[in-house]
């Protein structure tokens, strides 16, 4: 089987893609800096799962550190890549923006620089729905503009694209990038919605809904992230010629490149209002809300327009809110306990 590099292998959506690579009979190399972002004992406890397997090596790097990944690649070698290290959300980029920028621009055109000097068979890399901005036409489809970014994570995203473009023209590197949408599911950020409400209600204390919980979001259960994931990492991209049928407009957004570039979501959005309620009647207790207005850099909806992932790879989202949120909730209960009242 394939030797894996898989990128922020201690996150959320890292580890469950190394977890289904490990049951798939891959091996994995996963590398992490466990970062302070979040609970670094949430990140250690995942490593501790995966590390069960004798095909998952760890190495804590980070990913702007040349000469570290100078001595990963040198090693045994890699068939493919998948990189979902990054520094995330929306808010703290507002905080923090030169790490922002050191981490998700640097290091990816560091992971670049590897990948096209030990011709990696497919680099599969984590973009965001955060790209599409100020855009107001639903479903986001990834031939809309994407040129008005409204956080400084969603321009380090944008970026990630452009520069990806430009090796696989280049370098005939294959990449596929991937929006992701709202992802959630057990072993999830502590900094997300749905983590944050389901430890609030179970506390009693008060929750913090935004716009009055006029937002809505493609919430994408895990699950099916990761079968996006892997069913991608096995469509890799090859140069073409285009279509000398199609108008020009639809050939300025061709590429002969060796690139590709998906949404991945669940293609039907979920108001906050809804969520809250769903996670009211899986804890069994109502939530204490608290109204505030809009955020910088937040939007009011994220809709993916899946049509294409579909198309190449079979891509076919199953998991119900409902759902979802009782099996986080069961998580979330064993790993964490119930509150004493």
């Amino acid at each position: 089987m394939s030797h894996i590099l898989v990128t922020g292998a201690a996150g959320f959506i890292g580890f469950h893609v190394t977890s289904q690579l490990l049951a798939g009979g891959h091996r994995v190399t996963g590398i992490d800096n466990l970062n302070s972002h979040y609970s670094v004992q949430l990140k250690r406890d995942r490593l501790q799962l995966l590390q069960e397997s004798e095909q998952f090596q760890f190495e804590e790097i980070d990913l702007a550190d040349v000469a570290a990944f100078d001595r990963l690649f040198d090693g045994d070698p890699f068939d493919k890549v998948i990189h979902l290290a990054a520094e995330v959300g929306v808010r703290n980029s507002l905080l923090k923006p030169l790490e922002y920028v050191q981490s998700n621009v640097v290091g990816f055109v560091n992971l670049l620089e590897h990948c096209r000097q030990s011709q990696i068979a497919h680099l599969v890399y984590a973009s965001s729905s955060s790209v599409y901005g100020a855009n107001k036409k639903t479903p986001y489809a990834t031939d809309d503009p994407v040129d008005h970014p409204v956080s400084l994570y969603a321009a380090t995203k944008r970026a990630d694209e452009l520069i990806a473009h430009s090796y696989s023209h280049l370098y005939d590197l294959p990449t596929t990038g991937l929006r992701f949408f709202t992802v959630y599911g057990p072993w999830g950020r502590p900094d997300m919605a749905v983590h944050l409400f389901t430890k609030a209600i179970l506390e009693g204390t008060p929750i913090k809904v935004f716009n009055h919980g006029n937002l809505k979001r493609d919430f994408t259960y895990v699950d099916d992230i990761v079968a996006g994931v892997l069913g991608v990492m096995e469509q890799i991209p090859q140069r073409s010629v285009p279509d000398s049928s199609l108008t020009p407009q639809e050939l300025d957004r061709q590429t002969e490149a060796p690139y590709r570039l998906y949404n991945i979501g669940n293609h039907q959005p979920v108001g906050l209002s809804r969520l809250i309620e769903v996670i009211e009647q899986s804890v069994g207790q109502p939530a204490i809300r608290e109204n505030y207005p809009m955020q910088p850099g937040d939007v009011l909806e994220t809709y993916a327009d899946i049509s294409e992932l579909q198309q190449a790879t079979g891509f076919a989202p199953a998991t119900s809110i409902e759902e979802g949120i009782d099996r986080f909730v069961e998580w979330y209960r064993s790993y964490y306990g119930t509150p004493q009242t």
